[in-house]
């Protein structure tokens, strides 16, 4: 993808418990701006969802992963960004449950005045409910 050598690349890890986004300067691999779920913001909602019944193996849902975004669109603004990029053929290559949570994370990015480069061919492949 060319625009991903230009722009800031914006990568997601996801796992069960917790979403992490992670912007990278171009052309290294040194962290500028992150946000994660794990953060004091969210344990409260962390532990609830620990011992709620039924019991689930998702610890995080769109909401949380949309306040995520914005945590992180505020931490780039602070920063000057103004561009970021997703490689979305990785994106595109996760589960369905998983893009389908992560969509409101680049919602919020983007709604913070951030520009994000690549969700267009996501909201071409993800189901919408």
């Amino acid at each position: 993808m060319n625009g991903t050598s230009r722009h800031h690349l914006l990568q997601l890890v996801l796992s069960c418990r917790k979403i992490t986004a992670q912007v990278t300067q171009p052309g290294t691999s040194t962290i500028i701006a992150m946000a994660s779920s794990s953060e004091q913001e969210f344990l409260a909602q962390s532990r609830a969802n620990l011992y709620r019944f039924p019991r689930s193996n998702n610890f995080w849902d769109s909401k949380t992963a949309s306040r995520v975004g914005e945590k992180l669109g505020l931490r780039l603004r602070e920063l000057g960004v103004d561009a970021v990029s997703i490689d979305a053929e990785e994106e595109i290559s996760r589960p369905v449950h998983h893009r389908k949570r992560v969509l409101p994370l680049f919602d919020s990015v983007r709604r913070s005045g951030i520009r994000v480069d690549g969700t267009d061919q996501l909201n071409d492949v993800v189901p919408r409910d």
